[in-house]
Parts: structure tokens; C-alpha cells; sequence
């Protein structure tokens, strides 16, 4: 860049050093006006103006664009770049892009048309076969298209396959129970009394601490009492009762009878020992299990008839929890018959038997119930929404008039699996009517009241007759979801482990698994010899 001043000082020349642009600018001064004041003034202005016009010629330069001849195409092609914008020409190719998407977005994928299987064989196709925007469009939408349908068929036939995994009994704790079965028969230490004839006025002693568990699983029942035993500050005063169904009878009471809990008292009973316990006195539950059209409903197939189109798999998750044959199974409903199958009880501690127990729960008999029958945590309030947010709506057909009519779909839930019942409150009370008569109008409609085993018709029975206790008592969710707090799970008294990731089955969770496999006992030979979570 060079500045030339003439002899006469009337003119002054800007001029390209390498001669790439010619003169720049030249500006004569008239001679008439001229003065050195003005030319002092001119100077001035130059030596601002020079770098900014050198910056200009260098980027010229640079981007090769000094064919220019003229300041017009300088401006033209500098003038967007210094002023932050582009020349439009990328945004134009964006906005017709996205006008053919929006085409596409409305047309269906021809039947015809050849997807390709990946992302590097689209280039290719594209590439090679010269396809059109639209094309290019239609094959991106129908890859799209596909790979949701894929990932959706999956994701249920993932959810199919859980739930038939979480109803099927895992081979060792099948193995457990026939050979424990078998040493009933060959071994009299395993058929001895329980309790011993001495301990039995224990049974019925309002002064100690009686839990009731109910369950065919003999390994779930021993991690129960176990943990309830070695977490009791007073085990002295812990009485278990156990109830089971008449095939796992044997094999309960030969795992008790040979793996004592002293100084702990175990009673195990089967359904079938109980004389209140007979057809006359639960006509319904007859009718639950003998009725055709829920036996095909629980044992039937679980995908025949539903639309999977037109579902959630979160929702078809719940179908599938709701048709688990447990739920028409009498150990399932034989919490409601509590009063009378133990007469001579005035309170007792009922305990699922997916449930671990971590502390002394002895000041669960010191709650005041405040006259109320069942002392339960309320599961909607908490952190965990998936866990603690559930309401009657969650439970109910609000569209089934005499559910509309009788319930409200804000009124809180409560948990089954850790409950306090004052028997004595509870028999001045209708609840088993109660209970009974709305499973009834449940069968009447065909099951569409609710879907979901126990809780509902509980849910309306216990209406009223709720108390709720702190929610440390019982920690809910580990059999539903892997991300449950660790930490939150190590100060809880009980944890339950509700849903279908059972501990004892290859889908539990890992790292909730060992909150339950402290308890069970691996030294036994029994457990052993049945690989027992191995």
C-alpha cells in the first residue's frame, strides 16, 4: 500500500504496492480552497482510513476473490462477512429442506420402496443412484418409521417375557421345596410339633409381638423370619405365624422344624388346618377360582386381544403385573379373614413375603391407631413418583358408574405387605362383607372395576379404617425399578420388594439383591445341594 503526493500537492494517490488492484483512491484538492490546515485535516483522515482499506485488500487476497475490479464487488462479497451474516445461500438450502420434510412428513412410505439397512448404505444409495431430496427424504422417514417398530415389538415381547419369568418358579427353589417335601416324609425330626407342646399357650399371648406371613415360598419365608429374628431386639418375644397352601405344607414345616429361629417362636399351618376356613365361609373366593372367564383371564394368553398399537408398554406393563395368577390365589386373600383365624389375637403385624426386615419393629405394638383397624403407609406422597404417587384413580375404572359413584379418585392409597391391624377394632367393623361384596360386582362386570389382585377391593373394605404410620416403616418400589436410592433403602425398617424384579429371580436387581441374600442361609445343605442363587 502506497500513499503518492503530486508536486504540486493537488492531488493525493492510494495505490496497491503489488499492483494487483491499481490506484486505489486519488483525491485532487481544488487550488483555489486549498490550505495546509486542510491538508493536515486530509492527511489525518487518511492515516485512520489506510489499515482499515489494507484489512480489506488482505482479505481480498486471502479468499482469493482479487479479480475485483471495482469497490461494488469488493462490498458485495466482504460486506456480509464483516457484518456477521452469510450470503443466504445455506439458508435457503436449509429452509427447502425442511418445506420437502414437512411434504414427506404428511405422505406415507411407498410399499414398494427399499430401505437401507444402515446409515453408511443410505449414503451409498444416494450417492450412487442420484435420488432426489424427496427421495432422500421418504427413505430417512421409512428407516425412522422402522426402527420405532422394531424398537416397540421389542420392548413388549422384553415386558412378555418378564412377566412370565416373574410368575414362573426359578428350578432351585422348586428343587428346595420336593426335597424338603421328601425329608417330611423319610426324616420325624422334620414332622416334629411346632411349636412344641410346652410353647403352644404362646400362640395366643396378647403380650408378645405375632407377625403372620403368608406364602408357598419356602426360601422367601425363611429370608423373612430371619431377618425379622436377627433384627429384633427381643427376639424372645417375636411369635411367627406362617400359613400355606396344603402342597407346600411338608416342605414348609420341615425347613422350620429343622432350622429352629430360638429363642423365636415359628407356627406353621397350612390353609386346610384352619376349621373356620372352609367354602361355607368364602363363597367368593370359590367362585374367584373356579369362575372360567377369570381363570382364562389370569392363565390365558396375555397378548391374544390386546392392541399393542394403541398402548404404552408402561400400560401394558400394568396388564401383565394385574394377570399374575397369584392374585386369585386364597394365600393372596387371606389377610381379610385375619380376626377369625386368629380369635384369640388383639393385634398383629401382617408381612408379605418379598419383605426384609432391618430393624427391631417392636414399637410398631406401641403406635396408637386412634381407633382405626390398619396402621399402613400412604403411597402417595414421597420422592419416587413411580412408587409413591398412586391414588384411588390408579387403581380403579372411574368410568364404571358404582366406582364413580362411591370413590374419589384424589383419596390416597395405602400399601399392602407391612400392616398393623388392631383385631379388635376390626370385628366390631363390616369389613370382610364389605370386602366381599364389591369382589362380587367386580366378577359381575367382568372385571372391569378393577384388574390389579388384593388392593382394590381392600382399598374401598379399609375405607375409613386406615391409619397411616411413617413412612420409614416401610419402604416400597425395589421390585419395580433399578435407580431406588441406596441410601434411603439402608434406613428403612422394612423393605418390600414389590413388582416383578423379585431378588430371588435372575431379574432382580443387582444391586438391590444383597439387602435380601444377607439372610438367606448358605451353609444349609439343603440350600446348597439346590444351587440356590448360583
Amino acid at each position: 500500500m502506497q500513499l503518492h503526493f503530486s508536486p504540486s500537492m493537488r492531488s493525493i494517490t492510494i495505490s496497491n504496492s503489488n499492483g494487483g488492484l491499481g490506484d486505489l483512491m486519488k483525491i485532487k484538492v481544488a487550488s483555489r480552497q486549498f490550505s495546509y490546515r486542510k491538508l493536515f485535516h486530509t492527511i489525518l483522515f487518511l492515516a485512520f482510513l489506510l489499515p482499515f482499506i489494507f484489512i480489506l485488500t488482505a482479505l481480498v487476497t486471502l479468499e482469493g476473490v482479487n479479480k475485483c475490479s471495482s469497490f461494488d464487488c469488493l462490498g458485495r462479497r466482504l460486506g456480509p462477512k464483516l457484518l456477521g451474516r452469510s450470503d443466504g445461500s445455506g439458508q435457503k438450502l436449509v429452509k427447502d429442506f425442511v418445506k420437502i420434510l414437512n411434504q414427506v412428513n404428511s405422505e406415507e412410505v411407498p410399499a414398494g420402496l427399499k430401505l437401507p439397512e444402515s446409515y453408511s448404505q443410505l449414503v451409498s444409495e444416494v450417492k450412487n443412484n442420484k435420488h432426489s431430496t424427496k427421495e432422500f427424504a421418504l427413505m430417512l422417514k421409512g428407516m425412522m418409521e422402522r426402527s420405532e417398530r422394531e424398537i416397540r415389538e421389542s420392548k413388549f415381547a422384553e415386558l412378555t417375557n418378564k412377566h412370565f419369568a416373574a410368575s414362573a418358579v426359578p428350578k432351585g427353589i422348586h428343587c428346595l421345596s420336593l426335597r424338603l417335601t421328601d425329608e417330611y416324609s423319610t426324616n420325624a425330626h422334620a414332622r416334629k410339633q411346632l411349636p412344641s407342646p410346652e410353647l403352644l399357650p404362646l400362640l395366643s399371648d396378647n403380650s408378645l409381638h405375632h407377625f403372620v406371613l403368608s406364602t408357598d415360598n419356602i426360601l422367601a419365608a425363611s429370608v423373612v423370619v430371619s431377618s425379622g429374628v436377627q433384627s429384633s431386639l427381643k427376639p424372645e418375644k417375636i411369635v411367627f405365624h406362617v400359613i400355606t397352601d396344603k402342597k407346600t405344607y411338608a416342605g414348609m414345616h420341615s425347613w422350620f422344624a429343622l432350622n429352629p429361629v430360638s429363642p423365636a417362636i415359628v407356627e406353621v399351618k397350612g390353609i386346610h388346618q384352619f376349621d373356620w376356613l372352609t367354602r361355607e365361609n368364602v363363597p367368593v373366593l370359590e367362585a374367584v377360582e373356579s369362575h372360567y372367564g377369570i381363570r382364562k383371564y389370569y392363565h390365558g394368553n396375555h397378548i391374544a386381544g390386546a392392541n399393542l398399537s394403541d398402548i404404552t408398554p408402561r400400560s401394558f406393563a400394568s396388564k401383565l403385573q394385574a394377570r399374575s395368577p397369584k392374585y386369585i390365589s386364597l394365600l393372596n386373600h387371606i389377610r381379610v379373614y385375619l380376626p377369625e383365624l386368629f380369635p384369640n389375637l388383639d393385634k398383629v403385624v401382617f408381612l408379605d413375603d418379598d419383605i426384609v426386615i432391618q430393624r427391631d419393629l417392636s414399637p410398631l405394638w406401641d403406635i396408637d391407631l386412634n381407633g382405626k383397624v390398619n396402621g399402613a403407609v400412604e403411597t402417595c406422597k414421597g420422592e419416587d413418583r413411580w412408587v409413591m404417587s398412586k391414588r384411588f384413580r390408579n387403581y380403579f375404572n372411574f368410568s364404571h358408574p358404582l366406582i364413580a359413584k362411591n370413590l374419589n379418585p384424589d383419596e390416597c392409597a395405602w400399601a399392602y405387605g407391612m400392616n398393623i391391624f388392631d383385631l379388635c377394632a376390626w370385628r366390631k367393623t363390616s369389613i370382610r362383607d364389605s370386602y366381599h361384596s364389591w369382589l362380587k360386582e367386580n366378577l359381575k362386570s367382568n372385571l372391569t372395576m378393577w384388574k390389579l389382585g388384593t388392593l382394590p377391593p381392600a382399598l374401598i373394605a379399609f375405607k375409613g379404617h386406615v391409619h397411616p404410620i411413617d413412612p420409614s416403616w416401610h419402604m416400597l418400589g425395589l421390585g419395580y425399578q433399578n435407580n431406588t436410592n441406596v441410601e434411603n433403602v439402608k434406613k428403612a425398617a422394612v423393605i418390600h420388594y414389590n413388582g416383578q424384579s423379585k431378588p430371588w429371580l435372575e431379574i432382580g436387581f443387582e444391586h438391590l439383591r444383597p439387602f435380601w441374600t444377607k439372610y438367606v442361609n448358605n451353609t444349609n445343605d439343603f440350600i446348597r445341594n439346590c444351587h440356590i442363587l448360583e
